[in-house]
């Protein structure tokens, strides 16, 4: 693998450094006095390359589209009450991220951030119903761009991610597909839409879906 050519995470640089390098200088260490376990070291840094990879994506573009923001696995697709942002009930699409996905995260919709939120908690298995509400959290409500139509996206963190990114701000517009931050080692992304929005999930659980490719919905009335 030509590591030299992959794109990497600008999220994923103090990590990259901080474990990188002791595990280059383990490789040149076991070359000259123990090349037995020179896979060792090698396999954890073939991990860090592989976790904090950026490849570029072409997204589908449309207004009515709502883009899955991770990659990963569906997980739940369930009504709920989204009671930080929206205040409503709403259609949740949750997907799983495991340590072998891309783990940066991508806005789902060409919007403006009005909402930012981040909660403390647990770091139960990403996969845990429980972690809906208990684990640490970030959430982003996002209001769609010439259209009164609001959503959500939430960050959350798993048993082993530690560390939840959001590189945004309140009042920052992005555009569909546009990297807007990233969860270290395995978590969870979930997206909320309003009931009161005629929407369309194009997604089952079970499916495998693409950061800034996957189509998870479509709207058809954008309140205009």
């Amino acid at each position: 693998m030509n590591y030299m050519r992959i794109p990497l995470a600008k999220y994923g640089r103090r990590e990259l450094i901080i474990f990188g390098i002791p595990c280059v200088v383990g490789v040149g260490f076991s070359a000259v006095l123990f090349p037995c376990i020179i896979p060792i070291p090698i396999f954890f840094l073939s991990f860090l390359f592989n976790f904090f990879r950026d490849p570029e994506r072409a997204t589908p573009l449309g207004a009515e589209l709502i883009i899955a923001p991770a990659d990963g696995t569906v997980s739940h697709i369930v009504p709920v009450f989204e009671e930080n942002y929206l205040k409503c009930d709403t259609t949740k699409i949750s997907i799983f991220m495991s340590v072998l996905n891309v783990h940066v995260n991508r806005a789902p919709v060409h919007g403006r951030v009005e909402f930012i939120k981040h909660t403390k908690g647990k770091f139960l298995d990403a996969r845990d119903d429980e972690c809906f509400s208990s684990n640490e959290n970030n959430i982003m409500g996002v209001s769609l761009i010439g259209s009164p139509i609001k959503i959500a996206v939430k960050q959350i963190a798993g048993k082993i991610a530690k560390r939840i990114v959001c590189a945004c701000k309140i009042g920052d517009v992005f555009e569909q597909g546009q990297r807007f931050g990233m969860i270290k080692f395995g978590s969870r992304v979930e997206v909320f839409v309003p009931n009161s929005v005629k929407f369309e999930v194009l997604v089952m659980v079970g499916e495998k879906v693409t950061a800034g490719k996957t189509v998870l919905g479509k709207i058809y009335d954008r309140g205009l």
